[in-house]
């Protein structure tokens, strides 16, 4: 398997297998990073024309455990594109009145307009992982929810919006290490939740979880891709390679123009 390339997961090993960091690169670091800078000013390119383009919409879903590397990949591979065309919602506990409708209320609206892209900050997926792991409803509920996310996805599909799903994997050490930094760094303190330690406790009941998510959830359509995190830089190379060809194989076009132009004069 070569190193640049994400896992996908419609065959999952079991995260355990998987490598988090960047030991099996071939790219120097330095090397890593030319090239993560040029694909940056390829997907911004690629944004723009999709935008104009307005007939094709992305949704970039992630998942991670706390202080996986959600918010600093977003910013890094996102930087320098168009952000009237570029939405991000982040998913927390649900609050009392999205609890009173089903799971996917809340996260409908959030979904890319044509020429438009989503990302997820966690998304819909938190309904199948933080049930399971504390027992918040059956397993039989879950289950159905699982069919109910396949068709959604479908559905968003069927509707001209590719799907890309990334799990930012980092090793039970690398979490230790970053929340240590939450703690004792004053710029990065307002992070830390005390329930970030609840969550860490029951580190070996998220993989379990996650697998299952992987297997019931990872189509051929919109596969999970299963990022080694440990490593920034290896980590954003990667997401920006899935996204540069994602966008690339959806082929926008800038729009004809609506009117003839050839006889326009300014003066």
């Amino acid at each position: 398997m070569s190193d640049l390339l994400a896992f996908e997961a419609d065959s999952f090993p079991g995260l355990e297998l998987l490598s988090t960091n960047a030991k099996n690169c071939e790219l120097t670091k330095a090397d890593a990073l030319d090239e993560f800078k040029r694909l940056r000013l390829e997907i911004s390119r690629l944004q723009r024309v999709l935008y104009a383009e307005n007939q094709q919409s992305l949704l970039v879903v992630f998942q991670a455990m706390d202080a996986g590397g959600k918010d600093g990949t977003i910013r890094k591979v996102f930087q320098g594109v168009n952000p009237q065309g570029v939405h991000v919602a982040t998913f927390k506990r649900p609050t009392e009145l999205e609890l009173q409708h089903d799971f996917l209320w809340r996260i409908h609206p959030h979904t890319p307009a044509k020429g438009m892209i989503s990302v997820f900050n966690r998304s819909h997926y938190e309904d199948v992982l933080v049930p399971l792991v504390e027992s918040l409803t059956t397993r039989e509920v879950i289950e159905a929810r699982y069919e109910h996310i396949r068709s959604f996805e479908r559905m968003l599909m069927g509707h001209g919006t590719k799907v890309v799903k990334f799990f930012l994997n980092i090793s039970n050490a690398e979490q230790k290490r970053r929340l240590n930094e939450r703690l004792t760094n004053p710029d990065k303190r307002w992070k830390f939740e005390p329930q970030d330690l609840e969550k860490r406790a029951d580190w070996k009941q998220y993989m379990s979880a996650f697998a299952v998510m992987f297997e019931e959830t990872s189509t051929p359509e919109a596969p999970w891709q299963i990022i080694p995190s440990d490593d920034k830089w290896y980590r954003n190379l990667l997401v920006a390679r899935i996204i540069f060809n994602t966008l690339e194989l959806m082929s926008p076009e800038y729009p004809k123009p609506k009117y003839d132009l050839s006889n326009i004069v300014i003066e």
